[in-house]
């Protein structure tokens, strides 16, 4: 199948004809068929355990020493990598789950020598505002303890981190990362703002391929989270704004489900959770499971690849039996024809 093609199939998905009766071969590509790409990307999300917890489930390490076993060139992660977002929770424990989250989680990714890229999760830093300033203000006080010091040590040539480590942009291996504060349903009109101006940067328009990578989505997929607070607010507009800037993909969390959707311009990328509490889809009888991702990235033929398992016994999620659409309150969603993406 040409590039042309499969662009031609991807303009339908987005002009919203969705259960189309697909050729097999445009939708299962299996991992082990590809090859070497020019970039590999590991993404999870969602790994924290109950409230307060300085324990993660083997399930976590399982998908964390996948990530590791095929060498990434860069590790992302979309959000909520502790257990916080409960009023009561002293400094000290606050400190005492991000110190576990370095020994166990971004130690590992880091002596391996792979870029760490993060957004914070609503159980990391909540950014819900009360009467006055932020409703979990020692939970955004413990995050900036943590990260601060790690600001340098994580591979990444920033663009702009005036705002981190709740938004900033970074420009690795030819991509351009834009990371915003989607640790609650609403991105200021501020942020807003800013994520115009960077995108329309020399160096994000320079770049061979922009993500975007936040907590909340765009559209709800799963049981349960498909409702005000759990997706972004004014999300038509952030979409806009996101495909005036030339984004290819949307990286988000929160779900707890894995879907790769097509909305508009945008690629969504919705990774389930690798840890506690993974959801079913929006009308699926399928049981919930924890996944991680990988994106495949080839520069010359234009063309991202991706691929997700789940576990335990991290086995390859077959694309055929997502659902081809999901019914999300923000309007229908449509699932990816292929796990072959077209860079436009």
């Amino acid at each position: 199948m040409t590039l042309h093609t499969r662009r031609s199939l991807l303009a339908i998905a987005a002009a919203g004809i969705g259960n189309l009766m697909l050729p097999k071969a445009l939708i299962a590509i299996k991992a082990e068929d590809l090859p070497k790409p020019d970039l590999k990307l590991g993404l999870f999300s969602d790994i924290n355990s109950s409230y307060g917890s300085t324990n993660y489930i083997p399930a976590v390490k399982e998908g964390i020493d996948l990530i590791l076993s095929k060498k990434p060139d860069q590790v992302i992660c979309a959000g909520d990598m502790i257990a916080a977002q409960k009023i009561g929770l002293s400094p000290a424990q606050l400190d005492a789950m991000w110190d576990s989250f370095y020994r166990q989680v971004l130690k590992p990714i880091r002596t391996a020598g792979q870029p760490f890229i993060f957004s914070l999760g609503n159980h990391d830093a909540s950014s819900i505002k009360a009467t006055s300033g932020y409703q979990f203000e020692a939970d955004r006080a413990a995050a900036i303890r943590f990260w601060q010091p790690q600001k340098e040590k994580l591979g990444l040539n920033y663009i702009d981190s005036n705002g981190f480590p709740f938004y900033y942009t970074a420009l690795v291996n030819n991509i351009f990362w834009l990371i915003w504060d989607a640790s609650s349903a609403e991105i200021s009109a501020q942020q807003q703002n800013w994520v115009r101006e960077q995108l329309a940067s020399p160096i994000a328009r320079k770049a061979k391929l922009r993500i975007a990578l936040g907590h909340l989505p765009l559209r709800g997929i799963s049981r349960g989270r498909d409702q005000p607070g759990e997706v972004l607010n004014q999300a038509n507009q952030l979409q806009q704004i996101l495909e005036n800037g030339d984004i290819h993909a949307y990286i988000s969390g929160h779900q707890h489900a894995y879907y790769p959707a097509r909305l508009g311009k945008l690629d969504l990328i919705q990774l389930g959770a690798a840890g506690s509490g993974p959801r079913q889809l929006l009308m699926s009888n399928q049981p919930p499971r924890q996944s991680i991702t990988f994106l495949d990235i080839y520069w010359q033929q234009r063309e991202i690849v991706e691929s997700s398992y789940q576990f335990p016994g991290a086995k390859q999620i077959n694309w055929n039996n997502l659902p081809n659409s999901l019914p999300s309150r923000n309007g229908p969603l449509m699932r990816r024809l292929s796990n072959r993406s077209s860079i436009f």
